[in-house]
């Protein structure tokens, strides 16, 4: 189902892309990368979220308590 909902979506994307398909705040989503909620490439000074990281954070927050 997720994959459907985010087919549209880059398969690699910046932090912002990512808060916003999240529906997070940018504080909130350094957050998910800090905790380690979502795994990311950090390329310089850029953190690049491949999808298919979001979608299995998504279909693991759905059984585990999240921030």
């Amino acid at each position: 189902a997720y994959s459907l909902l985010l087919k549209d979506s880059p398969a690699v994307m910046n932090l912002d892309q990512m808060c916003e398909i999240l529906s997070v705040s940018t504080k909130t989503g350094y957050k998910l990368l800090q905790y380690g909620d979502v795994t990311f490439i950090k390329i310089g000074r850029n953190y690049r979220i491949p999808k298919a990281h979001i979608i299995s954070y998504l279909r693991v927050g759905n059984e585990q308590p999240s921030i």
